[in-house]
């Protein structure tokens, strides 16, 4: 099994280098490779990046993380997609995981799990907790499928059959519309200890409630009309 990690990086000089320095020290050596497609960045991201041995850097010119994403399943070459997003810090462990999901159960085709912000107050942590275990995973094991996209593995040769990422979509409701597509192709799990350390940016610079409110309303609209309702985002650094 050949694991590519893929991280799409648009501005991300402020948490790049973390976020590799934890993929590579707890990747414990079983990436087959380790991706960052630059998403037009102005500002030192790339220099960063390129500084880091055994990190392969690509451009995508067409702005969008979904495009980004696209362009790293078309230059990966291992067997697993696993998706990260660059202001994340991966645990001890987690690869481990992944390894033993998609070894031990041949129907999963795709695994994800919630994310522990690691920058957020003590209350907003415990606000964010009860959202993935008291709203998320129930309705998870309702409709079976859910993914979260810095946190996310999917076999390389079912985004083919899938003819890839849906890249017209420019944010919200993108992670449900990969987790739903690609259940209609075998299994996809969400993992509620599958966790993975992210900045709490996006909660912070729009509000837990608000941010929280255009997930879930993309998420259903997604389940329900099988598209995104929410045409625009603002990109929070």
């Amino acid at each position: 099994m050949k694991i590519s990690l893929i991280i799409c990086a648009y501005n991300e000089e402020n948490y790049i280098q973390g976020c590799l320095e934890n993929a590579i020290k707890n990747g414990s050596g079983k990436f087959h490779e380790i991706i960052v497609v630059d998403n037009n960045s102005t500002d030192r991201t790339k220099e960063i990046v390129g500084k880091i041995p055994g990190v392969t850097l690509v451009a995508e010119s067409q702005k969008g993380p979904n495009h980004a994403r696209q362009k790293g399943f078309e230059v990966a070459t291992g067997d697993i997609l696993a998706f990260i997003d660059a202001d994340t810090r991966m645990p001890e462990g987690w690869i481990d995981t992944l390894i033993h999901e998609f070894q031990n159960d041949p129907k999963i085709v795709c695994l994800s799990g919630p994310y522990i912000y690691y920058d957020l107050s003590k209350w907003q942590r415990f606000l964010c907790f009860a959202y993935w275990h008291i709203l998320a995973y129930p309705t998870y094991l309702l409709v079976r499928y859910m993914a979260i996209w810095g946190n996310f593995a999917i076999k390389k040769e079912i985004l083919k059959k899938m003819n890839g990422i849906d890249t017209s979509i420019g944010f919200y409701g993108d992670d449900t519309n990969i987790a739903r597509r690609s259940s209609l192709l075998g299994k996809s799990k969400f993992k509620l200890n599958f966790v993975m350390y992210s900045s709490g940016r996006r909660l912070k610079g729009q509000g837990i409630l608000y941010t929280t409110f255009l997930y879930v309303l993309n998420f259903l609209t997604q389940v329900f009309i099988k598209k995104s309702v929410t045409k625009s985002h603002k990109d929070i650094r």
